[in-house]
Order: structure tokens, then sequence, then C-alpha cells
């Protein structure tokens, strides 16, 4: 098992952009969000964690890449940048979490999932989760107001059941089989839990 120092400097971050945005109407990834692309909010809090490197995993929108390779240029954060494409997209969220865990670095300690349409993680977040995993959890995960949210963080113990999901549910029963030892990170942000799935989610937004 990871000490404490090892696990914080050792975790990834693996950015889940493969779905093909069917409710959104397509290209939900690439819509316009303060003054970028949507999925530019998941980028930064995940390169603001305490990562070594940062995995998007693309599939359905072959526009994707083109963005996360901008953003990442923008903010000066290309070195840290990995892309991996997932060839069986259609199959759902399991596919491209299988496929992004299977490209980490055999030396990852940890890594944190975020969806690449959550673009308003907060950056307190990531640290307090590094720190429930370096305390001993498995996993840990935002709790706001009693509801589970975004990123999870988990450790390498987990990666074996996480290479054996499937279907549209990404790590969801693997979170369930850990009950009371999923550690759960009281946030008092509700950007753990926004999610765009539709045009309308981003009414309202600036």
């Amino acid at each position: 098992m990871a000490t404490g120092g090892e696990t914080l400097t050792a975790l990834e971050a693996v950015v889940l952009a493969g779905g093909a945005g069917t409710r959104f109407g397509g290209a939900k990834l690439t819509a316009p969000w303060r003054g970028g692309a949507l999925i530019d909010g998941a980028l930064a809090a995940a390169f603001a964690a305490p990562v070594r490197s940062v995995t998007v995993v693309t599939g359905a929108d072959l526009q994707v890449e083109a963005a996360v390779r901008a953003f990442a240029e923008r903010i000066g954060e290309a070195g840290r940048l990995r892309l991996v494409h997932c060839p069986d997209h259609a199959e759902g969220m399991g596919a491209t979490l299988r496929a992004g865990i299977a490209s980490l670095p055999a030396e990852a300690a940890g890594v944190f999932v975020f969806l690449g349409d959550m673009p308003a993680i907060p950056r307190a977040v990531p640290p307090a989760l590094a720190a429930a995993l370096a305390a001993g959890a498995p996993a840990a995960a935002p709790v706001f107001q009693g509801q589970r949210g975004h990123p999870v963080l988990f450790a390498r113990a987990l990666f074996p059941q996480l290479l054996a999901v499937s279907g549209d549910e990404g790590a969801r029963q693997v979170l369930a089989g850990l009950g009371d030892r999923l550690a759960r990170v009281e946030t008092d942000d509700a950007g753990v839990l926004v999610d765009i799935d539709r045009p309308t989610d981003l009414e309202g937004r600036p």
C-alpha cells in the first residue's frame, strides 16, 4: 500500500469525454462556455487538482480533441495532457472509463475521475479528496447536502474493478460495493452536482 506521501504525489486525473451528447443535440462538450468550450470547466478543475497528468478519453465527437488541446495550450499545460481515444465509446461510460484506467502509468497510486460535462467543480474539492485517500480510504467523493457528487478519487487497489465496469453506469457499482468505506467529503459548493445534459441546463449560467 502506498504511504500518504506517495499517494499525494502519484495521483492522476482522467476526464471522460467520449459521449455523443445525444440529449444535448450533439457537440455538447464543445458548446460555448465562458468564452471557451464546455469541457474547459472540467479540464480546469482536473489540471488544478493534485495530479501529475490529465488524461482525456475521447470518443464520439471528433472535435473534442482539438478543443482539449487548445485549452491545455492556452493555460500552459500541454505537457501534462494525455489523450486517449476509446473505439468502444458507443457502449457508454463504462468503456471510456476502462480506456482511461488502462492507459494510466503503472506507478499511479490513484486516479480522479472527472466528467467532461461537469464544468463547475470547485478547486478546493480535489485536495480534500486526496487527503482522505492519504488517510487510508479506498475512494473518496464530495457530498453536497446529502448528494454524492464529482469528481471521485479511487485508490490503485480499485483499478481492477474499474477495468471490469461495463455499460453506461460508469463506476456506480464499484462505489456501491464500498459502502461505508467510501470517504464522503462534505462541501458547501453545489458545483460538485452541476452537470450539463441539455442546452436548457446552460440557461442562467454566465
